[in-house]
């Protein structure tokens, strides 16, 4: 036996006890005739003391040359500490050790394991298996364990099965790029890497398995950024026999459920609900941070019609209210249009006033604009004395929009309203089904092909699909999708009639779908269901800024595993069997 105990579990009440630890070398001190090391495992760090009283002199001499990260084995004796340490939980102890066994050397790390590390995002990712010796990263692992068995625990409380579905599948052209992998046996032809297990659920209905969930690896060959790997996770769910509003409810009631569980916060017995216009209209977004208000006010009643032609010409203007910003200096008022005006932006301006102590109206367009109409735009927007009303404007109106939620938020992050301690849940529902591409002048689904359209809104898929409203809905958590889903077709008239529209033939739909087409003649039930990011979410309960910090191996924003060198070359041997020859060749 290495260890009896673990280095986080020992208190005071483990005093005069004899233990056997083990675990890396954390750091070591020396002082006069003894050497203390930090001690540290998976569960925390320990107190060793070596006393040269006590201590043989080939003990001391190995004790004081124990380097860095040094797997070692301990003996000893449990005794108070005399100079507590409450940084930690065992700070009130160390072990006076008589044995010590060096299990594994070690060379002096690339960076230093500790949770304010030296190592930069690549190196640590290189050497991922030391960086998940930091508490810090270990934390979050462990938070997504938590998670994974609550989610587990809180779906089969209400009568769920986990259900594992095919990773090798058939590729289909609808969504992002799929990962495709060639077949040996049958050369020439492709699996795929599943985007999702969307269509084996909604057969698993078909199945009567009534409700589906599977914690399940999904692939998308898509450009990357913080919140996407090439690889993430999915909580993947499915139910028959509901609409919408049972879905809503089960899954409101799970994500209460994890939050008090995992964060001891108690949200709300109902999450406001927004539709997708009117969240595009007031934030600009279909996910809006909730944290805090700012709201776009449209102006154009208010602001056209006296000689300021940059608002004169546009067909929308709109605005929002920064809560006591009003004492922004110029300097800040500059930063904020420059930020705007970024490229990956690409507003022209802003234009801003100020609403002072004494109740006027300072605004850097004054010369356009006398005070009455500059406390009617106060008035409108429900500006308070000590704010800052910030207006944008353009030709599109819904691409001013996004532009202005851009600044919402830049100016929220500026003003601390982006607590990541604080949290707002709300669901947006009411998408639209279809979203009109001009390369290709077709329509493309904006969820999947199986999303069923509200019923009022079918008639307009033979007049006007791009007015038609999905039975779609996503769940946001300050600003971030967290999952999303809908009601499905069910039918297979109406699911034939969105291949049409969608300009599959009946030859493309039979070669692509014809496998979920002919378990529709079988009686397909009613069903619906939603998917979250399992890795967004413990970055968002983790408050961290990117979900390559909650998963075990993350790859870069390349798509590169930096640490075992992947994606790399094959041989030529093995492209030959997969008939991949003219690979080979170049």
């Amino acid at each position: 036996m290495y260890r009896t105990k673990t280095c986080g579990e020992l208190r005071l009440t483990d005093v005069d006890t004899r233990v056997k630890l083990a675990g890396w070398v954390q750091r070591s001190r020396k002082m006069g005739g003894m050497t203390f090391i930090d001690l540290r495992d998976r569960y925390g760090i320990t107190q060793l003391v070596f006393n040269a009283e006590g201590c043989s002199s080939d003990m001391m001499e190995q004790a004081e040359h124990l380097g860095r990260e040094y797997v070692i084995e301990a003996e000893g004796t449990v005794i108070k500490r005399q100079s507590i340490n409450n940084q930690i939980p065992t700070g009130e102890i160390e072990i006076i050790v008589d044995k010590l066994i060096v299990l594994n050397k070690s060379e002096t790390p690339p960076f230093t394991i500790e949770d304010e590390t030296d190592g930069g995002d690549d190196l640590r990712m290189k050497f991922r298996y030391l960086d998940i010796r930091r508490s810090a990263v270990r934390s979050n692992l462990e938070l997504r364990h938590k998670m994974c068995l609550e989610v587990r625990r809180y779906l089969d409380s209400l009568n769920f099965i986990e259900v594992e579905t095919p990773v090798l599948i058939k590729s289909t052209p609808e969504g992002a790029r799929d990962f495709v992998v060639p077949s040996r046996m049958n050369q020439g032809q492709f699996y795929a890497l599943p985007q999702s297990p969307q269509t084996f659920k909604q057969l698993l209905m078909v199945a009567g398995m009534d409700r589906y969930f599977q914690i399940v690896k999904c692939f998308r060959d898509e450009d990357l950024r913080a919140d996407r790997q090439p690889e993430f996770t999915q909580i993947d769910c499915e139910m028959s026999f509901v609409e919408q509003e049972d879905i809503l409810n089960t899954f409101e009631g799970m994500t209460r459920h994890l939050f008090k569980k995992l964060r001891n916060v108690d949200l709300p017995d109902r999450f406001p609900r927004i539709t997708w216009a009117n969240a595009m209209k007031l934030y600009g977004s279909d996910k809006p941070d909730l944290r805090f208000d700012m709201h776009f006010v449209e102006v154009e009643d208010i602001m056209q019609g006296h000689g300021f032609g940059v608002f004169d010409t546009a067909a929308y203007i709109g605005g929002i209210v920064a809560p006591n910003a009003a004492s922004f200096t110029r300097k800040q008022l500059d930063e904020l249009t420059e930020y705007v005006k970024r490229p990956q932006i690409g507003a022209k301006g802003l234009v801003y006033a100020r609403v002072t102590e004494d109740g006027s109206v300072k605004s850097s367009a004054d010369k356009f604009y006398n005070q009455d109409i500059l406390l009617r735009l106060a008035d409108k927007m429900q500006a308070k004395k000590g704010d800052l009303i910030l207006l944008m404007c353009g030709e599109d109106p819904m691409k001013t929009r996004k532009q202005l939620c851009e600044l919402r938020l830049e100016v929220a992050q500026r003003l601390g309203l982006r607590d990541k301690n604080k949290f707002e849940c709300l669901w947006v529902v009411d998408f639209p089904l279809l979203e009109w591409d001009e390369e290709t002048a077709r329509y493309y689904a904006m969820h999947h092909p199986f999303t069923s359209p509200k019923a009022e809104d079918i008639p307009l898929l033979e007049t006007d699909p791009g007015k038609v409203r999905a039975n779609a809905y996503d769940m946001v958590i300050n600003g971030v999708e967290v999952g999303g889903g809908s009601i499905r077709i069910h039918d297979k008239q109406l699911q034939r009639k969105m291949f049409d529209v969608l300009g599959f033939t009946p030859e493309k739909t039979e070669e692509q779908f014809g496998f979920l087409m002919n378990a529709f003649k079988y009686g397909a039930p009613p069903h619906g269901g939603i998917a979250y990011g399992l890795d967004r979410w413990v970055s968002l309960f983790a408050g961290l800024d990117s979900i390559r910090d909650c998963i075990a191996f993350p790859k870069n924003t390349s798509g590169r595993d930096v640490m075992i060198d992947a994606p790399s070359a094959l041989d030529a041997e093995q492209l030959q069997d997969l008939a991949l020859e003219v690979i080979a060749q170049k």
